[in-house]
């Protein structure tokens, strides 16, 4: 090969060189402007998802305090609805007292009027049996003076015709001078004196008996008036127990009201609290779906992470080589979308957070054991580099 031929092709190949490097340069420039515009897209969308996990944590806190003061509530209308049903079982058994008592006390009543009615009775008969006596007594009284009054009158004639007979005879010194027929006359004048001596005695026993038959009626009178004063006493008692009658009917019907108004405010707590429950069903619903959105969420994370290490299908580790990890904490990272030490070992506050919310009464036991170091540890042992 002559020396033109040879500069030509010498040409020919720097041309070359230049233009492949000329187009290796602009396909550098192409792909770092590729890089940085994936670069710009991938923290645009890293900033979405961190807008979307803050959101999250928000909306789950606010509805960690709803669901809190929902229970607070339940707690409440649950103390106030046993409290209810108490002053209800106490009112009932106070009114079911009162009505034990209303119908002993009517009982009562009951008796008491049939005996005021016998007694009543028997001081009607008494009464007019008492008037009868009575008008007896005012009859034999009249009559007895009557009678009385005669014997006086006859007593002081006889007395009379005594005194003119012994003035008539009064120079007669025996009675041996006396005619027969004068001592037939004054025998006959005594006679009459001891006949109207014993009217007289016979008289004064009759004003003693009427006397004493007096006293009787007087004394019966007085037993009376005291049996007047037992039935106003009686009556008083009767009438103050129907008061406490009326008192234990208002009672009654005041326990009852209560009664009905306590049943009626335990129906309305009934509702409240089967309506609390469906809207506690429907925020369990709701957390539930914002659980699953925030797992979803988390595995998408996890799969962008900021350690440029993306997990695929082979990168399931064991988790149970974790000390406090069995096959029940691993299911539930594995709903959570843990599936390798570095998930776990990547895991941030918020992260934290929904494990020990799933964990439930186990929430701590991820901090007491110490399983994020634990999956440092194991990742590195394991892959021979940090995570």
């Amino acid at each position: 090969m002559d020396g033109p031929t040879l500069q030509t092709a010498l040409y020919l190949l720097a041309s070359g060189l230049a233009g492949a490097a000329v187009g290796w340069l602009l396909r550098s420039a192409g792909n770092q402007r590729e890089i940085g515009r994936l670069s710009r897209d991938w923290q645009g969308k890293l900033g979405e998802i961190t807008r979307q996990k803050d959101e999250l944590a928000a909306e789950s806190s606010g509805m960690r305090s709803t669901l809190e003061a929902q229970q607070s509530l339940i707690q409440k209308q649950g103390a106030a609805m046993n409290k209810g049903r108490t002053d209800l079982e106490l009112a009932n058994e106070k009114a079911r007292l009162l009505s034990k008592d209303l119908f002993t006390l009517r009982e009562e009543r009951e008796g008491f009027k049939t005996k005021m009615a016998t007694f009543q009775r028997a001081l009607v008969a008494f009464n007019k049996q008492s008037t009868d006596l009575q008008t007896e007594f005012i009859k034999s009284g009249e009559f007895y003076k009557r009678e009385l009054a005669k014997a006086f009158e006859k007593r002081k004639a006889l007395q009379v015709e005594l005194d003119n007979a012994r003035l008539e005879r009064q120079p007669v010194n025996t009675f041996s001078s006396l005619s027969p027929d004068q001592l037939e006359e004054l025998h006959a004048l005594e006679q009459t004196v001891i006949a109207l001596q014993a009217d007289n005695a016979q008289l004064k026993h009759d004003a003693i008996g009427s006397q004493k038959e007096l006293d009787a009626l007087r004394q019966t009178a007085a037993e009376l008036d005291e049996l007047k004063a037992q039935n106003r006493e009686l009556a008083h008692c009767l009438k103050s127990m129907e008061n406490s009658r009326r008192q234990y009917e208002e009672d009654a019907k005041r326990f009852r009201e209560k009664a009905g108004r306590d049943e009626q405010h335990s129906e309305t707590l009934a509702l409240r609290l089967d309506e609390v429950e469906k809207n506690f069903a429907d925020m369990e619903q709701q957390q539930r779906q914002a659980l699953v959105e925030a797992r979803s969420a988390a595995v998408r994370r996890s799969s962008n992470g900021s350690s440029g290490v993306q997990p695929t299908l082979r990168q399931v580790d064991d988790l149970k080589d974790i000390i406090g990890i069995g096959k029940v904490f691993e299911h539930t990272l594995h709903e959570l979308g843990i599936f390798s030490f570095q998930q776990l070992a990547n895991l941030e506050a918020d992260g934290v957070a929904r494990v020990n919310a799933e964990l439930r009464e186990f929430k701590g036991r991820m901090e007491q054991d110490d399983w994020i170091g634990q999956a440092k540890a194991l990742h590195l042992k394991k892959y021979g580099r940090a995570q």
